[in-house]
């Protein structure tokens, strides 16, 4: 065992005892940013998976994409790319390309595939943004809970302080430091969760621009299968 091995043993058993002399308002306060915590955390861990699966089954569709002859080739092989955005953006103009051609016989109406496009585009930046206001309220509420807590446990160190009838360091100083767990637990759940909420809005703005460019390769196909 080293040296600073039984001091690191006597702060988390402090901690816990100072934990379970707060008074049901404090724990209560800690419990809710407890569960803020777990939250937040098992959303980033999904976040960080499906982003990651995302982007690698992307760039393999892009790749499959630009090899193809045609869309109907692409609709054949879309299927074992799945996780990719691009796909259901892709199944989106498919689709409108196909209920034009059944109707007419050909794209006549390039303005309505646009806009199904960018229907596709919005509906996977939905779908990618789910959870994420959990993870701003999070970054952004937690530290004021943590505040109240410790708020409530200084108000609570005062009381007892005036009971007791003595004005030493001594005495207020348990007291007070009890109260400041709250704000470190708030601090603990609220960093996290802000700088993943950042990390993944900036992968959801890439992912985003790469579906608009995306969008302008598949039109740029769709003039060129019905040219020929």
């Amino acid at each position: 065992m080293t040296p600073d091995a039984p001091a690191l043993a006597f702060l988390q058993i402090n901690i816990w005892d100072m934990i379970g002399r707060g008074g049901p308002l404090t724990i209560g306060v800690l419990a809710i940013l407890l569960l803020f915590s777990i939250f937040s955390w098992a959303i980033i861990f999904s976040k960080w998976n499906s982003f990651r699966t995302a982007r690698a089954a992307d760039a393999r569709f892009l790749r499959a994409f630009r090899k193809a002859a045609g869309l109907d080739a692409v609709m054949v092989a879309s299927e074992q790319f799945k996780p990719a955005p691009l796909v259901s953006v892709f199944e989106f103009g498919y689709e409108e390309i196909h209920r034009q051609v059944k109707a007419r016989g050909s794209i006549n109406n390039k303005l309505s595939l646009e806009r199904t496009l960018q229907l596709g585009i919005s509906e996977e930046l939905a779908k990618l943004e789910r959870n994420m206001s959990w993870l701003a309220t999070t970054a952004s509420v937690s530290p004021f809970i943590g505040l109240f807590g410790t708020v409530l446990g200084i108000i609570r160190a005062f009381q007892d302080l005036g009971m007791q009838g003595s004005a030493s360091l001594r005495a207020v100083a348990p007291g007070i430091s009890e109260a400041l767990i709250a704000t470190a637990v708030g601090l603990a759940a609220a960093i996290p969760a802000a700088i993943f909420y950042n990390y993944f809005g900036h992968t959801i703005r890439e992912i985003g621009a790469r579906m608009d460019d995306f969008s302008l390769e598949f039109l740029n196909m769709a003039e060129r299968g019905f040219e020929e």
